[in-house]
């Protein structure tokens, strides 16, 4: 049996456990006041590279209603980005009765008096195909002599290609200067949750062969992320991987295993692509389109598109 605690002392120990309690949540306030949530109106303006396209100058609107029962918008619309960042002439092609549709369910901001995010959740719904196959001709037009003198022109961009649904993310990053807010970087995640990629690229090497031609190793690579940034010159699209394999491998348990060993590897190797300045500014644009919780946002032209075709 223990002695009763003497009065004051008591009442000293109560004085002293609410001054810890009331300190401790003034530290978690300090501590939280830097960054706001998405029910918070967003206090600065946000800064575009560039005007709203004109009529003449525009390529699809995308629908941003941020909710499970919109519409959303055809497959084609969302892919846009990829003629338009694209340095070569690009062709798109779509599975017969293709029913993919995107949808953008959710964005999320956080902001400080120097800094903000936005995380924004999308879907691919449907079944169907879409693929942006890349003309190379420009490229090879640019490397004959060293085509000519044996040289290969290695891991040549095919196509990107959509197959069925999958869920995302796009991760926007900016600084914030007086009361203007600058998207820094966009981040295309295409494996939320823990998901598959729907996503893949296919990549070769180009070469000469008996004064032919030729299309070698060609490999197929299941893309995670696609990344943009801002930056001075010219600009470039970072590309993460979670797998890689041979064009002709099967997909067994092996072969996925074999690839999801190479794509780890072969994102310490794969080297950000150069992109068209204007998809790129685009891109971003996009990015601070879904900050501001914008309606819709609407892709400029891409000039190197080219008619769109059937089943690939």
């Amino acid at each position: 049996m223990t002695a009763p605690l003497p009065k004051g002392f008591a009442a000293g120990l109560r004085c002293l456990t609410a001054a810890l309690l009331l300190g401790l949540l003034a530290f978690a306030g300090c501590c939280n006041s830097g960054a706001k949530r998405a029910d918070d109106s967003f206090p600065f303006r946000l800064a575009r590279n560039a005007e709203p396209p004109a009529a003449g100058a525009a390529g699809p609107t995308l629908r941003l209603d941020f909710s499970d029962d919109s519409p959303g918008n055809p497959i084609g619309a969302f892919m846009y980005f990829v003629p338009l960042i694209s340095p070569d002439p690009v062709s798109v092609h779509e599975s017969a009765g293709n029913a993919q549709r995107s949808r953008v369910l959710s964005v999320t901001r956080r902001f400080s008096s120097g800094a903000f995010s936005a995380e924004c959740e999308f879907t691919f719904t449907g079944d169907g195909s879409h693929r942006n196959i890349f003309d190379n001709s420009e490229k090879v037009r640019r490397h004959e002599r060293q085509l000519r003198a044996g040289e290969a022109l290695e891991r040549a961009l095919q196509y990107i290609s959509i197959e069925g649904s999958g869920r995302g993310l796009i991760e926007v990053e900016g600084v914030v200067t007086g009361r203007v807010a600058t998207v820094t970087e966009v981040r295309l995640r295409f494996n939320a949750h823990g998901g598959t990629s729907p996503v893949s690229i296919g990549l070769a090497d180009l070469l000469y062969r008996d004064n032919q031609l030729c299309i070698t190793n060609e490999i197929v690579a299941r893309v995670n992320a696609l990344t943009f940034r801002k930056a001075e010159g010219r600009p470039r699209m970072g590309v993460t991987v979670s797998s890689v394999k041979r064009k002709e491998a099967s997909d067994s348990f092996w072969q996925r295993l074999k690839g999801g060993v190479a794509g780890t590897l072969a994102n310490y190797f794969i080297k950000p692509l150069p992109v068209e300045p204007t998809g790129n500014d685009a891109m971003l644009d996009f990015g601070a389109a879904l900050t501001g919780k914008e309606a819709q946002f609407t892709f400029p032209r891409a000039r190197n598109l080219r008619a769109a075709s059937g089943t690939p």
